[in-house]
Parts: structure tokens; sequence; C-alpha cells
């Protein structure tokens, strides 16, 4: 599948994804500026927070109860679109998905 980061700067960088990897891992594995990743996707941070484009919020779906907490200490502003990459999985379902990645 096909990801698109959105970066504060109005830069744009895509790259092509393998099915079953989480978007932190891709973003890392991409060298996007601002996904840290600090606990490497066990979801014990908020480092790879990032806001999941409007057309693909349904496709994405919401975080659950845990997820939702970790938001809560994002460095960046936290929106109805925020969502941890760690939590979303690449699969051909959202292959386009665009996320917009926060500035802290």
């Amino acid at each position: 599948m096909k990801a698109t980061w959105k970066l504060a700067d109005g830069t744009e960088i895509s790259a092509e994804i393998a099915n079953g990897t989480n978007m932190m891992q891709a973003a890392l594995d991409n060298n996007i500026p601002g996904v840290i990743g600090e606990c490497g996707g066990c979801l014990s941070c908020a480092t790879c927070h990032v806001y999941v484009d409007g057309a693909w919020l349904d496709k994405t779906g919401s975080a659950d109860d845990f997820e939702d907490a970790m938001l809560d200490v994002a460095e960046a502003e936290r929106t109805d679109a925020s969502r941890l990459s760690c939590q979303i999985e690449a699969s051909d379902a959202l292959d386009g998905l665009v996320l917009i990645v926060p500035q802290p």
C-alpha cells in the first residue's frame, strides 16, 4: 500500500508500505521527521502521534480506551483526527492513506 505523510512545512513524503506494518514503524523506516516512536510501538508513549486526514478517518477506525488515554499526553494539540500511528496497521484497505505529522 502507499501512504503519504504531510509535514508542517508543507513537505509530503510518500512510501510503499508492506501490509501488516504499523504506520509508526513505516514512518521510522522512511525517516519521517516528527514521528519518534520512543516506545517502539508498545503503546506506552505518544511520540508517534499523527492526525489522520479527514478522508481516511472512517477507514482507520477510532482509538480504543488505552490509546485514547495515551493521546492525552501527546505533545502536540489533540484533535478528533488524532491517532497513535503505532495503532494503525497498513492494509490494502488503507492504500493511499494520508497522515499529517503535527508540529509540537
